[in-house]
């Protein structure tokens, strides 16, 4: 499912909540489906059978960021601080970052759920 030596580099030093929040993270997202988890040089990847759904991108001192990469906008949510679009393709960034447990929401897994769905 994942190289979990390149991870566990990841992981090293973080925080305890960090640590909490990252499987929490990991945890809901294996509810929805069966995911694969790999490192890349800069960040983790969560992938589907088909492709990269999101991405954590940093692991904070109390905090997680991760990145969903949609086809569209979604500018109507209470979830996402930034929605950015990547210059000279059809893909909008959506950044989440998550604080508290309580973060990975109704709002959050709906949109995780349309992650793993490819989004239609």
């Amino acid at each position: 499912m994942q190289d979990d030596k390149h991870i566990a580099e990841f992981l090293s030093g973080k925080s305890s909540h960090t640590l909490m929040l990252y499987h929490h993270f990991l945890n809901e997202f294996s509810k929805i489906g069966d995911i694969t988890v790999e490192p890349t040089k800069t960040m983790i990847g969560i992938s589907n059978t088909h492709k990269r759904i999101a991405w954590v991108t940093q692991l904070g001192k109390n905090f997680i960021h991760v990145v969903f990469p949609f086809k569209q906008s979604y500018e109507d949510n209470l979830c996402f601080q930034k929605v950015g679009q990547v210059p000279a393709q059809q893909q909008f960034n959506h950044h989440l970052r998550v604080l508290n447990a309580e973060d990975i929401n109704e709002e959050v897994l709906g949109f995780m759920r349309l992650a793993y769905s490819g989004e239609k």
